[in-house]
Formats: C-alpha cells, sequence, structure tokens
C-alpha cells in the first residue's frame, strides 16, 4: 500500500473557561491534524496538540518535519507496514511529535483498510473507563468543578492537578474527600514542581490526603534519586514526563519505578504499546494520561486504554469535555464513567470536514 495523498490542517477549539496549566494559560486548545490517503481509496487521520513545552515541537518546525523529512519518506514505503516505517522513522534523531502524529495516522489507516475498529483488532474491550482531569484554580472552584463533572458523568476516579504548593494541593484533596467521601479514586499530578529533596515528605502528604498515586510531583529521571524517592513511600510515583520512550521504560523499571502514563498523543501508539507491554510485564500500574485531546485525539488514545489490564488507572483522555466545540459529527458520550467507543473502522469518517474549516487557524 502507497501513500497517495496528504494533508495538515490547523485549528482551534475554544474552552469553557480559560485553563490554566503549569506553563501557559489559554483560552483555546491549538491543533493540528495529519491525513494520509493511500492508493487503496483508504485515509488515516491523526491529531497533536501543539504545546511546544508538551511536545519539544512548535507548529511551523512541526511543519517543517513532516514535510521536509517524514512525509517524503513516507512515499518510499509500504505504509502497510507500519513497524517497518516506525523502523525507517526512528532512524531520524528526536522529532517525536512527527513521528508520532504519522504512527498514529497509519494506526487509524490500518483500521479503515481492515474495516473494523481498532481496538478490535488489538482485542480490547468497546466499554473504556474515564477519569477527568481538575486543572488549577483555587481549592474550592477545583472542588466545585470536581462534585459536578462526578454528579454530571459518574466519573469514579479524578486526576488533580497539583503544583500550588503543599498547603493548596492538600487542601483541594480535603475539600474533595469531604464533598465526595470515599466513592471517588484521586491522584496528584505535579508536572515537577516541587525540588527532589522535598519529593518523599510531598508524596507522603498526598497519600495521607487521599491520593493513591503521586504523578511527577519532582522533574523524575532512571536514576538513583528516583529510586530512593519511590521506596520512601508505598504510594506508586506515576511517571510522566521524564519517560520518552520504551528505553526509558526499561530504565525506569530497572530505577524501581511501579507506574507509568502512557501517552499516543505524545509518542505515537506503536511506542505507547510496547510501553505498556514492559510496563505489564514488570507488575507496574498504568493510565493512559491526558494530551489536551479533542475527540480525534481521545479516540485514538482509548484504542490503546482498551486494552490495558482491568488494574490500570482510568483513561485521563476526557479533556474534549472542557471544550465548547468539536470537529468531529458526533459526540462521544460518557455514562457511569465510561466512554463506548463507536463502531467506526477508523476516525477519518467521523470528522466533518466543513467544521473543520470552520476553526481553521
Amino acid at each position: 500500500m502507497r501513500l497517495a495523498a496528504h494533508s495538515l490542517h490547523t485549528y482551534s477549539l475554544p474552552y469553557e473557561r480559560p485553563v490554566r496549566w503549569s506553563d501557559i494559560v489559554e483560552e483555546s486548545a491549538q491543533f493540528i491534524l495529519l491525513r494520509l490517503d493511500s492508493d487503496t481509496g483508504h485515509t488515516g487521520v491523526a491529531e497533536m496538540t501543539i504545546k511546544p513545552t508538551w511536545t519539544g515541537a512548535s507548529l511551523g518546525g512541526l511543519v517543517a518535519a513532516l514535510q521536509d523529512v517524514f512525509l517524503p519518506m513516507l512515499k518510499t514505503l509500504d505504509i502497510a507496514d507500519i513497524a517497518l516505517v516506525r523502523s525507517r522513522m526512528d532512524g531520524i534523531p528526536e522529532n517525536h511529535a512527527a513521528k508520532a502524529l504519522v504512527d498514529n495516522a497509519l494506526w487509524d489507516l490500518s483500521a479503515a483498510v481492515a474495516g473494523v475498529p481498532l481496538y478490535k483488532s488489538w482485542g480490547g474491550a468497546q466499554s473504556v473507563p474515564v477519569s477527568f482531569t481538575v486543572t488549577r484554580q483555587a481549592p474550592e472552584k477545583m472542588a466545585a468543578e470536581a462534585v459536578e463533572m462526578v454528579e454530571k458523568y459518574g466519573f469514579q476516579t479524578l486526576k488533580i492537578k497539583g503544583g500550588q504548593g503543599l498547603k493548596a494541593d492538600v487542601d483541594v484533596l480535603q475539600q474533595l474527600r469531604a464533598a465526595m467521601g470515599a466513592k471517588v479514586r484521586l491522584y496528584v499530578d505535579s508536572n515537577g514542581a516541587y525540588p527532589m529533596a522535598d519529593g518523599p515528605a510531598y508524596v507522603r502528604a498526598m497519600s495521607d490526603a487521599g491520593a493513591e498515586v503521586v504523578e511527577d510531583p519532582c522533574v523524575l529521571s532512571p536514576d538513583a534519586a528516583f529510586t530512593q524517592l519511590q521506596q520512601s513511600t508505598q504510594t506508586p510515583v506515576l511517571v510522566d514526563f521524564g519517560c520518552w520512550s520504551p528505553r526509558d521504560t526499561r530504565l525506569f523499571i530497572t530505577a524501581g519505578a511501579r507506574a507509568f502514563s502512557l501517552k499516543p498523543g505524545r509518542f505515537g501508539l506503536s511506542d505507547t504499546r510496547a510501553m505498556s507491554q514492559l510496563a505489564n510485564a514488570a507488575g507496574c500500574k498504568t493510565v493512559v494520561g491526558m494530551f489536551g485531546e479533542s475527540v480525534i485525539g481521545t479516540l485514538a488514545a482509548l484504542q490503546l486504554s482498551s486494552t490495558l489490564p482491568a488494574s490500570s488507572l482510568p483513561a485521563e483522555t476526557t479533556w474534549f469535555l472542557s471544550m465548547t466545540e468539536q470537529v468531529t459529527g458526533q459526540a462521544l458520550t460518557i455514562k457511569n464513567g465510561a466512554i463506548n467507543l463507536p463502531q467506526a473502522s477508523g476516525s477519518a469518517a467521523l470528522i466533518d470536514w466543513k467544521r473543520l474549516k470552520n476553526f481553521s487557524n
């Protein structure tokens, strides 16, 4: 199978309210979408969040890498052989975002060719448990938002964005416990906000306040400091930003890691599948992490989450709820804290291309 045509689309989807991340405040979500058309008449698509501090690439840099390096490479290869394409792409250093975008589009294309949803080909479940991410605000506002989302969608797990200082982070968890009791699982993501020296005390404080795992309390590397941090507490330290590949996963496992965040939107489905297999074989907890996706990116990530063990945390990929518009012709429904994956063979058929054009940059 050969690449017959391709196109790139950039668009912005507005948020219901301004969102404060660890490094920026945004009023809308920025995306690029890659469309690949094969000579068999099938189409695959993939979406990438545009945030240089998340992906290591600006929009211009990502477009240049795709147009100058990776799309010309695709034209020389059998794009039905995703393992071969990934291997050839990995011969080019770095460029994680461009590789992930191509990789995810090829998996979506493979579903279109097969005529069945990708999760079915992988033996996954149609119903996928999900959680909601509560971003940084004043503690009382975070608690109020969390209660509203639980009541509306039946979430049984919440990811709480920390990093506002120990007192504020504890206060959020305490207010949530007071409002909802023990019926909802909680964990905290601090995005590396605290010094490594404060890590053990911070993880213990979050655990005492009700968090069952603590993600990136500090900037993490697979070294002796990480080993000491994880050994200092029974609570799993969830590794996210410091782990960029299957190789990194192996190193963190050797250093004593007990939990990993898997992000197909950052690394591609091929690598995150490999990372999940390594983590599962080592008995580590996994979760498909939030990457600021719209419905299109969410659908790709949920294909992987559908295959994870029951011991995994629910997928964090419900960030599309924070957006007031989507480029799909149908919405994703969350009921009792789960999403039933659509039966479409690939995501291209779900996109309303006229709507996408309306939101194009």
